[in-house]
C-alpha cells in the first residue's frame, strides 16, 4: 500500500486530521524512502551549493569559541542532511583548533547512514532531549525549521477555523470547518477577510524554547538559517517540492519535500519566553543570509579559491556566491538568527 493510500485509510477511519499531522507523517515517510539533497534530489541546499557555507559557519563559530574562552563545548547540528555542512564546518574549525564531540539530531534511517558515512565519530539523537548537558552546546539548524509540522487557521463565515486534510472522492483536500479560539490568531489579523490563511509553527517554537533552555543552563549559542519572515502575517506559504519542481502540496504527500515559511519573530518570542530572568538568553538578527555570509567574508574565500581554480571552476564558484547572496535567489528570503547564552560574546555576521 502506498503512503497515500496508507494516509486515505486513516482518514477514512479517524477523520479529517491537522495539517501539522499530516506534514509530519508526509515528510517523515519521504526522507525515509527518497534521497531529498543534491542534484539527483528534490532541492539542493546551501551546503550543497558551496562548500564555503559550512566553511564560513565553521570559521565563524571558532570564532566565537575562542572569544568565549575556548571552553570545552559540543557540536549540534539539527536536520544534517547528507553530513555535507558538517563536514566542511569541521575543516574550517579544526583550523582554528575546535575539534569537539559532534551530535546529529536526526530520525530519518536513510539519512543517519549517509551521514556516518561522512562523520563516522558523530552522535546520533532522535531529538534534542537526548544531548549531553555537561558543557556548552554550539548548535547549526540549516533548513530544519521549515520542515516541521505546520498549523494553519482559516477564516471563513463563522470565524476562524483549524485547517484539515480531508478525503475529497478519490482525493484528498483542505477543509476548515473545526472552530478554535480567538487566542490562536494575532488580534490585529482577527478581523481579516474570509479566506486567509494565518500560519503558525508550534513545532518551531518548541524547538526554539528547547535551545533557549538549554543554552541558558549551559551556555553556547545556536545558529538558525532558513527561508521566512517577520511576523505576524497572513498567507498560504505551504510549499512541496518534487523533482526540482513546485507541486501541489496534497498531491505529492510522501513523494516530495513540505515546508513553509518560519515566522523568525514567533520563534524569536518563544526563545526568549523560554529562558529564566536570572539567565536570559540574547537573540541577534534575523538577518538576511547574503548580508550574513558576506560579512563572515565569503568574496575573500571565494576570491581565494578562484585563484587555485580552473576557468570553468571559477565561473562555478562565482555562481555559487550569486545563488548564496542574491537578492533575487536565496540572499534576501533567507534569514539567519542566533541565539547564545548568558556571558557569551555576539556572534559575527550580525553587526
Amino acid at each position: 500500500m502506498s503512503f497515500r493510500d496508507e494516509l486515505k485509510a486513516l482518514i477514512r477511519a479517524a477523520g479529517p486530521l491537522p495539517l501539522a499531522r499530516v506534514m509530519a507523517l508526509a515528510n517523515a515517510h519521504y526522507y525515509a524512502h527518497r534521497p531529498p539533497f543534491g542534484p539527483t534530489g528534490d532541492f539542493v541546499t546551501a551546503p550543497e551549493i558551496s562548500q564555503m557555507f559550512g566553511e564560513l559557519l565553521g570559521a565563524a563559530l571558532a570564532d566565537l569559541w575562542d572569544r568565549a574562552g575556548r571552553p570545552p563545548v559540543h557540536l549540534v547540528e539539527l536536520g544534517p542532511g547528507r553530513g555535507t555542512l558538517m563536514a566542511d564546518l569541521l575543516r574550517a574549525a579544526d583550523k582554528a583548533g575546535l575539534r569537539p564531540p559532534v551530535h546529529l539530531v536526526e530520525t530519518s534511517p536513510r539519512l543517519r547512514a549517509e551521514q556516518k558515512a561522512r562523520l563516522p565519530a558523530a552522535t546520533h539523537h532522535d531529538d534534542l532531549a537526548s544531548l549531553p548537558d555537561d558543557a556548552p552546546l554550539l548548535v547549526v539548524a540549516n533548513e530544519f525549521l521549515d520542515a516541521l509540522p505546520l498549523t494553519q487557521f482559516a477564516r471563513n463565515p463563522l470565524g476562524w477555523s483549524l485547517r484539515t486534510v480531508a478525503l475529497d472522492g478519490d482525493g484528498l483536500a483542505f477543509q476548515a470547518i473545526e472552530p478554535v479560539k480567538l487566542a490562536m490568531v494575532p488580534e490585529r489579523l482577527r478581523d481579516a477577510p474570509e479566506g486567509s490563511i494565518f500560519e503558525r509553527n508550534f513545532a518551531a517554537e518548541q524547538v526554539a524554547a528547547a535551545l533557549a533552555r538549554r543554552l541558558s543552563r549551559q551556555g553556547g549559542a545556536a545558529l538558525m538559517i532558513d527561508y521566512g519572515h517577520l511576523g505576524p502575517a497572513l498567507g498560504d506559504t505551504l510549499q512541496a517540492l518534487r523533482g526540482g519542481r513546485f507541486a501541489p502540496p496534497l498531491e505529492a504527500l510522501g513523494e516530495g519535500d513540505l515546508s513553509a515559511h518560519v515566522d523568525f519573530a514567533a520563534v524569536a518570542a518563544a526563545a526568549a519566553a523560554a529562558a529564566p530572568g536570572n539567565a536570559p538568553v540574547k537573540l541577534h538578527g534575523p538577518v538576511d543570509q547574503g548580508r550574513f555570509l558576506l560579512a563572515l567574508g565569503l568574496r575573500a574565500r571565494a576570491d581565494r579559491l578562484k585563484a587555485a581554480a580552473s576557468l570553468p571552476a571559477r565561473a562555478h564558484i562565482e555562481m555559487a556566491v550569486a545563488r548564496l547572496t542574491g537578492a533575487g535567489a536565496m540572499g534576501r528570503l533567507f534569514q539567519v538568527m542566533a541565539l547564545t547564552g548568558p556571558g557569551w560574546p555576539e556572534p559575527a555576521g550580525f553587526r
